[in-house]
């Protein structure tokens, strides 16, 4: 179980830093070659749409064995990463929304395929601890990967940065071949649970997930609405310089290390709802302290909101993997990662348009926001309690065991 622990955790590290160097040097290259940053911005369209996908793509984990799909997205986008070997002008710009769009892909493929192995890999009560070091690990690349990346493509141009990128996808796919999974038999309710909106069904029957899901999903969604509020706080309320803001994405980037270390903890000993309403509570506290016309402020609230939204997540795909029946898992992630990343491409022009209102109103809103949405979540009505204990009482002993089966 140690081995694939740190299996994983490689996994997380060399894919992480192959994506964040690649979508950084991504839009670099595509302002170099047409000039305009619109075109550039574009690329990161590419890579968050297909998470709109997610509940259909989580479906083909369900229908074939998953440890050789996710190998063959990794191998396949190392495959597609090598067609901007042959960019060298803008009438190959192409190209790199193309490869935008397969990393998008692969993401939400592999992401879903990660969940649905990880509780065939390791005990139970390993999985809060390994997804919060998966989380650190990828939190963690987001710091260095991007200097590297940028650093390389100066040297060396994109051809450089696209012969790295390449090569990581690959070796995940051997440390993928690495991992030793257990072989459960099928599980004979698979085949009349097909269809996209199973995954929909199972991942609202149960309160853990349900709530733990709109928890996170409200969390990243206010993370990006308050965007241009963040922006403007820097700008114009503080008079700092725009290169400011990569200071507090590095703040964050470090609480999201250090609070990725701890949760599988917090999980094992609260439960992935509490959790999930303290990272969503860390993150509405977060949003008020960026009120405060102080910079000090700004690097503490940037800390802490990292801490937040990764507590919120791991807490979310925790209670996932431990809540769903094996056989499901493909679509049931697929459906929770669309439910927690898709708001946020919708949420970030609306705080876009909020912040015309001020940007302490934008602020405050979105605290507001995710103080009642914690609240909700940590109030469990009177007439649900004796029920859902029943339910988890019947998941301890074993009952719903053979549902949780599936051949991978």
């Amino acid at each position: 179980m140690r081995r694939n622990a740190g299996l994983f955790v490689a996994i997380s590290l060399l894919s992480g830093f192959g994506s964040s160097a690649m979508s950084l040097v991504a839009g670099i290259w595509l302002l170099d070659l047409t000039g305009s940053t619109s075109r550039a911005a574009l690329a990161g369209l590419c890579v968050y749409a297909p998470v709109l996908a997610g509940p259909w793509l989580g479906g083909l984990l369900d229908r074939a064995p998953r440890r050789p799909l996710v190998m063959a997205v990794n191998l396949a986008l190392a495959a597609v990463l090598l067609s901007l070997l042959t960019v060298r002008g803008a009438d190959r710009a192409w190209l790199i929304y193309l490869t935008s769009c397969a990393y998008g892909i692969s993401y939400v493929l592999i992401d879903a395929g990660e969940t649905a192995l990880l509780p065939a890999a390791l005990s139970p009560a390993q999985l809060g601890n390994v997804n919060g070091w998966r989380s650190s690990a990828k939190e963690g690349m987001k710091l260095v990967a991007p200097l590297a990346g940028a650093g390389l493509y100066a040297w060396r141009g994109g051809h450089a940065v696209v012969l790295l990128s390449v090569a990581l996808p690959v070796l995940v796919a051997v440390l993928y071949a690495a991992v030793r999974l257990r072989q459960p038999p099928p599980d004979p309710q698979t085949e009349r649970r097909r269809g996209s909106g199973a995954g929909l069904t199972v991942l609202l029957a149960q309160r853990a997930t349900r709530v733990t899901v709109v928890l996170a999903a409200v969390s990243i969604a206010m993370s990006g609405f308050t965007t241009a509020a963040n922006y403007a706080v820097v700008t114009e309320e503080l008079d700092l310089p725009a290169t400011f803001l990569g200071v507090l994405l590095s703040a964050q980037g470090a609480g999201s290390v250090v609070g990725g270390l701890g949760v599988g903890r917090l999980v094992a000993r609260w439960s992935p709802v509490a959790v999930a309403v303290a990272g969503t509570t860390l993150f509405a506290f977060s949003c008020l302290a960026r009120c405060l016309p102080w910079w000090p402020a700004m690097v503490a609230a940037s800390v802490v909101a990292g801490i937040g939204l990764p507590w919120a997540l791991v807490a979310a795909v925790t209670a996932v993997q431990t809540h769903t029946p094996a056989a499901m898992l493909g679509r049931v992630s697929g459906t929770a990662n669309t439910a927690m990343f898709g708001p946020i491409v919708l949420a970030i022009p609306l705080g876009s348009a909020a912040v015309h209102l001020g940007d302490r109103v934008t602020l405050t809103a979105a605290a507001a926001i995710c103080l009642a949405t914690a609240v909700g979540g940590a109030v469990r009505p009177l007439n649900r309690q004796k029920a859902g204990d029943a339910s988890a009482a019947g998941l301890t002993s074993g009952e719903t065991a053979p549902s949780r089966t599936a051949a991978l």
